[in-house]
């Protein structure tokens, strides 16, 4: 039998209840950030859907992802005219990852 998330987190400690909420919101803002993307360049989902020749239904699918493959989010970035660079942060420097460069886009 399946149990309330109320009853979870009530037994939760206060620092694991921190934890959770802090990870909430950054799924909460990852979710938000193509969709404020698409709209910042003034796209709808349908003109979007064309330029990928997809339908509206998985742009909408692909913005509400909180994990997306990087060929998917290539192709997304892509068809709004831009270009997705990957860059990783060290404390002695960045390196920009170049792998991914040549992937086919298929949407999900």
């Amino acid at each position: 039998m399946t149990k309330p998330y109320k009853n979870l987190r009530e037994r939760m400690s206060s620092t694991a209840k921190e934890k959770a909420t802090a990870k909430a919101q950054i799924m909460i803002k990852n979710i938000d950030a193509l969709k404020e993307l698409r709209e910042a360049r003034k796209y709808s989902q349908v003109r979007l859907a064309e330029v990928l020749n997809t339908s509206q239904a998985n742009v909408s699918k692909i913005e509400r992802r909180t994990d997306i493959y990087i060929s998917t989010l290539r192709g997304f970035i892509e068809g709004m005219g831009g270009k997705l660079e990957i860059l990783a942060s060290f404390p002695d420097g960045k390196i920009r990852i170049e792998q991914f460069q040549d992937l086919d886009f298929e949407a999900e």
